[in-house]
């Protein structure tokens, strides 16, 4: 049990690390950099090598942290509605992956599922953070900035973490 508890806080804390360096990695592609929402990554992972509550802690770390390191994300309104998205993102895909039957088809839709789940939560944050106001944040700030501006990011994310995540639970490091 010890071995399990001190592998996950292992895999969380790595994960929180990539959190901060991706964003400098991705920042380097002038059109797509930001668009492919690479601190989303390592939150994901984390949902299904860590479980859902070490992944929403690393979700909602990560914004803030990467903040008070180095100045970006913006904290407000930004950081603090991508705390709550990610925060979102570690734990549905947490909680899909764990209770859903192990086949390759659910890691998809552990991971769909986790990100309408948390560009939702993201939406509502942002619309609360406005102070309730429609006209600052109303339906088509809440498409463009969870869906139109973010596609490069939601193809990478539907391609690459389902096979990180077979390729882990081969290696046999995803949560039991």
């Amino acid at each position: 049990m010890k071995s399990t508890v001190t592998r996950k806080l292992v895999f969380a804390a790595l994960l929180l690390a990539l959190a901060m360096v991706l964003p400098f990695l991705t920042g380097q592609i002038p059109q797509f950099g930001q668009a492919l929402c690479p601190m989303h990554i390592p939150v994901l992972l984390c949902g299904f090598v860590c479980g859902p509550i070490y992944a929403m802690a690393v979700g909602f770390i990560a914004p803030l942290l990467r903040f008070a390191l180095f100045g970006m994300p913006p904290i407000f309104p930004t950081g603090v509605s991508m705390a709550f998205e990610l925060l979102t993102y570690g734990l549905v895909a947490g909680l899909c992956y764990k209770h859903l039957p192990r086949r390759r088809i659910n890691i998809y839709a552990s991971l769909l599922i986790a990100m309408v789940a948390g560009r939702l939560v993201w939406g509502v944050v942002r619309f609360i953070l406005t102070g309730l106001q429609p006209a600052k944040f109303g339906l088509a700030a809440f498409w463009a900035g969870a869906v139109a501006g973010s596609v490069p990011g939601i193809i990478v994310h539907i391609v690459l973490i389902p096979l990180l995540v077979m390729a882990l639970e081969k290696a046999k490091l995803t949560i039991e």
